[in-house]
């Protein structure tokens, strides 16, 4: 019986991970399908591995901040300092804005 427990509150711990990594292959993935119905996508494989270890790097980031602080509150602005942070670059990287 405790067992079961376990394995319940880890699937309820794991969540948000499934969520964080679902959406940097979900984010991947995008400009794949985009590039087989129109030629306005451009991507080559360079492009793929730098947004891949952009998007790597910040749920690495998130995830390690979100394992070592305990206030939610915390987490959440966290998250969106990364959240921030990975869309200016993102801008940068792809327009040179600055």
């Amino acid at each position: 019986m405790v067992e079961s427990i376990d394995k319940r509150s880890d699937w309820c711990s794991n969540k948000p991970r499934i969520a964080i990594w679902g959406s940097v292959v979900l984010v991947l993935l995008i400009p794949l399908v985009a590039m087989q119905f129109t030629d306005e996508v451009d991507w080559d494989l360079m492009d793929f591995i730098v947004a891949g270890a952009l998007l790597t790097f910040a749920a690495l980031a998130y995830e390690l901040a979100s394992r070592k602080l305990s206030n939610s509150k915390y987490r959440l602005a966290v998250g969106i300092a990364i959240l921030a942070v990975l869309i200016i670059v993102w801008i940068e990287l792809a327009v040179g804005l600055f």
